[in-house]
């Protein structure tokens, strides 16, 4: 694989540069195909080996470059090497990088690009991943969609990296909104509504107390006392609102069996109810906490008084606030996992709320506070049905599986599938994710159904079937070509492209575990893709002489277990059997 290559030729330039040849192997990387020169497989940076060299009367780098290259030599593995832009160009010897590749992708399947040197020196480590986070009571909202397929995305990778991972939804299960819903339930709910559809009820039960809490002082006031007899442990508001979360938690279940995303740890706001308690008494203790004329308790944390730099932490009735159960749950979960890392997936507006959660954890003498990390994203904007605005995410995931549903019969051609609907939404997802990991997670983005199910162009649903199609390869051809092969048939230009991409992806994991960013897979898989359709389209197998035939189908095996094994990271099921329908 490419760590292989990259070692290779490390040590050459460690015997001319007298440097350990781990020094240099982050300043050699695979020439990615969008830029490639034709003879260039790596490339050495000549700018990284000088980035603590302040000497600026050193000569030129462009003139170093060629001085360097000008003292290596070629040998078994390097087979031709040049100067480009500031660097130093490395051509591999072709059979060898045909056969490496291959049988290194072959050999270590789901784990390809993972066994990569770049990760050689990296400590496992125990993380805590917080994602989703619905509310309680409420329908899943679509809000809750990035967040949950974001840190999805970061619990796997992590995962597939070595690290121990506890994957906690902290649910939205306290709060002034329950002394709401509590309030609303004594005067307008149904427990036959209730036991039917749960969430449907509740949440037209909440939106009409709502409406009367705003017309009428004294409902208002019966929401925040029924709040208040949650707090002090009333049994019977503690009953009626346990049965809310048992319910919701059903809900939520199946809607991320449809995702395809599971949870360790079921927590929630309501568990630190008691804790938040302990952690006021601290706050005060350490002669943080401030109360305000209106009776509220706050934190100064400018120390100067900067009303932006205050963090309200107890309402004046004496009641918690979401900072304060904040700071509770990441005090038991160091004191339950003992993490080496914590990560919140939330929207971009949460980003001063956890700005001062950990400063607060900071000044209240949790040094561990650094190894808490936020991983802010951006708003969909324009998601809707064609009944019109979406607010659920199962009218989102119904509308993908009716709209694939529609693609699927409109084709004369489509095969029999044994379970369209499950095919449809799996492709479904697809595209949704894809649409979604292609920019930026802190960037907003404007949201198109049209653009989502494009068959061809940079799509889900182009992923889904280049793998299906190169599956169906692997079906039809299989038994009589899938042995030993000769890596001499697979010279030709198209061929090669794909070999030079394949090396690339350890790079392209390793970027991303950096800055837990989903667009570089995505990017390289959507290239895979593309390289692998024209190759598809020139590369035949049917009629091809058997050793070139059975090194073809060795080359599309071989992507398409790169395309399953970035997919699975992506949160995609990839799919075996599309051909026909599209």
């Amino acid at each position: 694989m490419a760590c292989s290559f990259r070692r290779a030729i490390a040590c050459q330039l460690s015997r001319v540069l007298n440097l350990p040849p781990e020094n240099l192997i982050t300043s050699i990387s695979a020439v990615p195909i969008s830029q490639k020169e034709e003879v260039a497989d790596f490339q050495l940076s000549v700018d990284s080996l000088l980035e603590e060299d302040n000497d600026h009367s050193r000569p030129d780098i462009q003139v170093q470059a060629k001085r360097l290259a000008e003292k290596l030599r070629c040998d078994t593995v390097v087979s031709e090497i040049s100067t480009g832009q500031r660097t130093v160009n490395f051509k591999i010897n072709r059979e060898l990088l045909t056969k490496t590749v291959l049988q290194q992708v072959i050999e270590d399947g789901s784990k390809y690009g993972l066994k990569s040197e770049l990760f050689s020196g990296l400590p496992r480590k125990k993380i805590v991943v917080e994602f989703s986070s619905p509310n309680v009571a409420k329908k899943f909202h679509v809000g809750h969609l990035r967040s949950t397929i974001i840190g999805n995305f970061i619990a796997n990778l992590k995962e597939a990296l070595g690290h121990q991972v506890i994957r906690i939804n902290y649910l939205g299960d306290w709060g002034m909104q329950f002394g709401l819903l509590g309030t609303g339930f004594q005067l307008f709910g149904y427990e036959e509504k209730l036991q039917s559809n749960p969430l449907q009820h509740l949440f037209e039960v909440y939106v009409q107390v709502n409406k009367e809490a705003a017309d009428d002082k004294s409902v208002a006031k019966s929401a925040q006392e029924f709040f208040q007899r949650l707090e002090l442990g009333d049994v019977q508001a503690l009953s009626l609102w346990q049965k809310f979360r048992d319910l919701s938690i059903e809900e939520y279940v199946r809607v991320y069996k449809r995702l395809g995303v599971y949870f360790d740890e079921y927590s929630g706001e309501s568990f630190y109810r008691e804790k938040s308690q302990e952690v006021l008494k601290l706050l005060e203790s350490k002669g943080l906490l401030l109360k305000t004329i209106k009776g509220t308790a706050v934190v100064d944390l400018s120390g100067n008084g900067d009303s932006s730099s205050i963090c309200t932490v107890m309402r004046s009735d004496g009641t918690s606030l979401y900072a304060t159960r904040d700071l509770a749950a990441a005090i038991d979960r160091m004191d339950k996992y003992n993490f080496d890392t914590m990560i919140y997936v939330t929207d971009k507006g949460q980003k001063k709320h956890f700005q001062q959660v950990f400063q607060m954890l900071k000044i209240m003498g949790y040094d561990w506070a650094e190894r808490c990390q936020h991983v802010p994203f951006g708003v969909v904007q324009g998601m809707k049905t064609r009944r019109g605005d979406v607010t659920f995410l199962e009218d989102v995931l119904n509308e993908i599986q009716l709209r694939m549903l529609q693609n699927m019969a409109s084709i004369k051609t489509t095969k029999e599938l044994k379970n369209p609907q499950e095919t449809a939404e799996r492709v479904g997802l697809a595209a949704l994710i894809i649409q979604d990991f292609k920019g930026l997670l802190l960037s907003d983005y404007k949201f198109s159904w049209d653009r989502v199910f494009q068959s061809r162009g940079d799509t889900g649903v182009f992923l889904q079937y280049t793998h299906a199609r190169l599956h169906s390869l692997e079906e039809t051809f299989g038994c009589g070509y899938l042995n030993d092969f000769n890596t001499a048939c697979l010279q030709e230009p198209q061929s090669v492209s794909i070999l030079q991409h394949l090396l690339r992806f350890d790079e392209v994991l390793y970027k991303s575990s950096q800055d837990l960013q989903p667009r570089h897979i995505v990017s390289y898989l959507l290239t895979l893709s593309h390289l692998a359709a024209v190759a598809h389209r020139t590369l035949q197998i049917k009629d091809s002489p058997p050793e070139v035939a059975g090194a073809r189908l060795h080359l599309f095996k071989a992507v398409r277990s790169v395309l399953a094994n970035g997919m699975k990271l992506l949160g995609i099921t990839p799919l075996f059997l599309l051909v026909g329908w599209m």
